[in-house]
């Protein structure tokens, strides 16, 4: 089965703007998602997204690791 999400903008200030993309919660919670995981996007082609789960101890709790 199948999940529709639309596309949103939000444009802040002059030209700063963002996309979002919702995950629904049935598919979320199929896929185990939890709070604060990072997500990685890969552009496979112009009709074709992955987005694949990155693991590491930061990511399972929540927070990713500072940089020095």
């Amino acid at each position: 089965m199948g999940y529709l999400s639309k596309l949103q903008v939000i444009q802040r200030g002059g030209k700063n703007c963002q996309f979002y993309l919702i995950c629904p919660v049935p598919l979320a919670q199929a896929l185990e998602l939890e709070n604060g995981e990072t997500l990685e996007w890969i552009v496979e082609d112009k009709h074709t997204l992955l987005i694949r789960r990155r693991s590491s101890s930061a990511t399972t709790r929540g927070r990713l690791p500072h940089a020095n």
